[in-house]
This record gives structure tokens, C-alpha cells and sequence, in this order.
């Protein structure tokens, strides 16, 4: 090879990053579904194989055909339910249902509930583990984490967190981790034990909430309060960018084909960075709807799901409530739709 090939040849491998960026399709709202119904909602959950989408709403659980945009049945007769997480055999399913202080088991053909499990207070945050087969419900005014055998559907541990439990996720591997909302921090917990192996801190990232992660790249996303997105390595616990995102955030998402990462912010936008490098820069920041800031990503298309809805005035402050919420309108509750 002359030295002029070699040189262009090192130019185009440094320069590949970016011309990857380059080459990325930019997201576009291509949809919006009404679903309808009442009561707020939080977190949302696609299932790739299924083409269905799980999405907590008040009381019950939405269940939405993600190739026809049409809900195909509910998991009722709910209190308040936070987050959706399922098996690695298809079967079932499992909701944080916080206002009954429980995890709800469903069959994810017939939708019908199958047992209860009591859980601490208020459980948030769920996720499977799938090394060890266990459900982990994040309870967020008790401040631990249940953890609970799929096989014999029994609370085998309960856990202590050093604050208040956010969303969590799964190496797996064996680990678990979960944002600290109110102590700026990551927990590493070893589902074997189990147990807190590692506290890590986030610095300027915030109140964080929605976390994902890169299995490959060993990091792990969070987004947080301030406008900022922190990226960490799970190996060593350090952050090693803090790109920026949108205001209010409160999910985030990771789409391992094409090495992006995703913040959904209440502000009404989406965040789109690339993950591809060590950079973390921003390449598009989508206008969705105001207070969507929820959102799952379905894996196999590369579709980002985000649900808001409109609402009502906003109610005078009283003592009581100083910082009181508008109601929800009925029949208003809307999955946004985004792809490339």
C-alpha cells in the first residue's frame, strides 16, 4: 500500500464515526393513536416479538398492536401502576401496581391476572433479571428493592437503597441498576446475592429517572433534571459525558443497531444522541407533545413510542396542595409515534 492509500485509509477509518452519524435517518412523528380512557399514566414497555405495547394508565395496563395502532385488551382491576416488565419465555408479564403496594402477574395471552405479590411501598420501577429469574420492583417511599422468584412467585429478598428508587435496569449478567432520584446516584445490586455491590455517583446529572443501557459498550444512560443526560461506564462507575438533552425528562432508551440514545422530555421534545463514539453529541431534537415523557423503544423496528394527553386547567394552590396538577381530559390519551 502507497503512503497517500494508508494515509486516506486512516483518514476515512478516524472520520467513520461521523460519516455513520451523517448517514442516520432522522426521526419524524409518522403517527398518533388516541387511546382514550382516563387517569394519568408512567411508564410504557414494547414487546418486539409480540408487536405489542405495554403502557401503564391509571389503573390498568393498556395493551396496544403495534402493527395496527389499535389496543387489542387491558390488565384491570389495578390501584395505580408505575411500569410493565416481562419474562424471557413469553409467557408472563409483571406490573408495579403502586397504589396497592403489590406486583400484579399477568398471562400475556389471555391478559388475565395470575397472582399478586406483595411488595414495599409505592413499587416503581420494575425490571426482570434474566441470570437469575427474578422480578425486581423498585419501591420508591419505602426505599428498598423486592425481589421476587418467577418460579415460585414468592418475595426471596428485600433489599435497602441508600435513597429513593427511580428506574432501573439489567446487564445481563447478573447486575442490576437503578437510578437514586434524590441522592444524584447509581446502585449496582448483584442478583445472586443479593445485594449493593457498588454506589456511584452522577455529580451535576440530577434528580435522575429514566436509565438505559448499552449491554455491548458497558454504559448506562440516565437522564436527569437540569437538561443533562449522563453517560456512565459500568465498569469502572465513572461518567464519562453529560450531553445534553431537553427539560423535564423522565425515560430514556438505547437502540443497539444504530447506537443511539434517546431522553424524552416533558418540554414537549425528544432527544436523539449518538453513541457511537466517545463524543455523545446530539444529532436531533424531534418536537413530540407536550408531557411526553415517557417513552419505549420496540428494537426491532427502531420505533419510539410516547404517550401524553391534554388537559384541563390547573386547580388554585391551597395549603394543602400548593402545587396542585390539572386533571387529565377524558379520552385524550394519545400514543405519539416516531420513526426514521
Amino acid at each position: 500500500m502507497s503512503g497517500w492509500a494508508a494515509a486516506c485509509g486512516v483518514v476515512a477509518t478516524l472520520l467513520l464515526p461521523v460519516y455513520s452519524a451523517q448517514a442516520q435517518k432522522s426521526y419524524k412523528v409518522e403517527a398518533k393513536w388516541t387511546i382514550g380512557g382516563e387517569g394519568g399514566w408512567d411508564y410504557l414497555l414494547a414487546d418486539s416479538s409480540a408487536h405489542r405495547l405495554y403502557v401503564t394508565h391509571g389503573q390498568r395496563v393498556e395493551v396496544i398492536d403495534l402493527e395496527v395502532g389499535k389496543p387489542v385488551g387491558a390488565i384491570t382491576g389495578l390501584k395505580g401502576t408505575h411500569g410493565v416488565a416481562l419474562d424471557a419465555d413469553g409467557k408472563f408479564g409483571y406490573i408495579s401496581d403502586g397504589g396497592a403496594n403489590q406486583v400484579v402477574i399477568f398471562d400475556r395471552q389471555s391478559l388475565q391476572t395470575v397472582g399478586t405479590v406483595p411488595a414495599g411501598t409505592n413499587p416503581d420501577g420494575i425490571v426482570f433479571e434474566p441470570v437469575t429469574k427474578t422480578v425486581w420492583a423498585f419501591n420508591g417511599r419505602s426505599k428498598d428493592v423486592t425481589v421476587i422468584d418467577t418460579a415460585s412467585r414468592k418475595v426471596i429478598a428485600t433489599v435497602a437503597l441508600p435513597g429513593k428508587p427511580e428506574f432501573p435496569t439489567a446487564d445481563g449478567k447478573g447486575n442490576v441498576y437503578d437510578n437514586i432520584e434524590d441522592k444524584n446516584e447509581i446502585v449496582r445490586l448483584d442478583a445472586k446475592s443479593p445485594k449493593v455491590t457498588a454506589t456511584w455517583s452522577l455529580g451535576k446529572c440530577e434528580s435522575p429517572s429514566g436509565m438505559a443501557i448499552d449491554r455491548s459498550g458497558h454504559r448506562l444512560f440516565s437522564v436527569c433534571d437540569g437538561k443533562v443526560m449522563a453517560v456512565v461506564d459500568y465498569e469502572s462507575g465513572k461518567v464519562i459525558a453529560t450531553p445534553a438533552i431537553g427539560d423535564g425528562p423522565d425515560a430514556a432508551a438505547y437502540d443497539p443497531k444504530t447506537k443511539l440514545a434517546f431522553s424524552s422530555n416533558g418540554e414537549g421534545t425528544l432527544t436523539v444522541v449518538d453513541a457511537s463514539n466517545s463524543q455523545y453529541n446530539v444529532v436531533q431534537t424531534l418536537t413530540t407533545e407536550p408531557r411526553a415523557r415517557t417513552m419505549a423503544l420496540d428494537a426491532a423496528t427502531g420505533k419510539v413510542y410516547l404517550v401524553t394527553a391534554q388537559f384541563g386547567p390547573r386547580p388554585a394552590a391551597t395549603a394543602n396542595n400548593p402545587r396542585p396538577r390539572p386533571s387529565v381530559l377524558p379520552n385524550t390519551f394519545t400514543v405519539v409515534v416516531a420513526g426514521q
